[in-house]
């Protein structure tokens, strides 16, 4: 009787290890969700026009340069397809800066500067692990990835969030198809 009951119980417990298991966000994701729950306004960017050139583990985007892991393929791919360069980094800091409303004084010393947008320049970077967030997108034609950003003026780490689009993609579209087609139509980014 006691064997039938260990078996029983055994049995039981060993069913959990074997079902599947949910992805679950961790504080700092619940954090990102919510700002697309209340802050989202999805915007369209341009791709890179200008001259691109490659390097073993660099890419210049005319004169600034993005550094990335060769093995990291979603970074390579944003990169290399002109969704992310730059350019678009630094506009999209001075942009940030000009619509937080958080300290008058701050934007009034800075504007009185000669060149204030300067401070935002984005250059010698380096954009790196680099996942898909698929719990932050229930639609197959949105995908959301999270990178992370190492600038070297900076001693903490950034991560960019960010949302493409691809309006004839599928379930069955690769991750790297998708970025492909795709458009990038949102950027959000925070310090670690």
């Amino acid at each position: 009787m006691k064997l039938i009951y260990t078996v029983s119980l055994s049995l039981f417990l060993s069913v959990s290890a074997f079902g599947q298991k949910t992805e679950k966000a961790s504080p700092k994701d619940k954090a990102v969700i919510e700002h697309f729950k209340n802050d989202y306004k999805k915007k369209n960017y341009k791709k890179f026009s200008g001259k691109m050139t490659l390097n073993d583990n660099q890419i210049l985007f005319d004169n600034k340069i993005i550094f990335y892991d060769k093995a990291d393929k979603i970074t390579e791919t944003l990169l290399k397809e002109g969704l992310i360069y730059p350019q678009l980094l630094t506009q999209f800091q001075v942009d940030k800066f000009e619509n937080e409303d958080s300290d008058r004084t701050q934007k009034r010393f800075a504007k009185l500067q000669k060149n204030w947008k300067d401070a935002f320049e984005v250059n010698n970077i380096k954009l790196n692990n680099a996942s898909e967030l698929s719990f932050l997108s229930s639609d197959e034609k949105v995908k959301r990835f999270k990178v992370v950003c190492k600038d070297p003026k900076f001693p903490n780490l950034m991560v960019y969030y960010f949302e493409l689009t691809d309006k004839n993609a599928t379930k069955d579209t690769s991750v790297q198809d998708f970025i492909k087609n795709s458009k990038l139509t949102y950027i959000y980014q925070k310090t670690e």
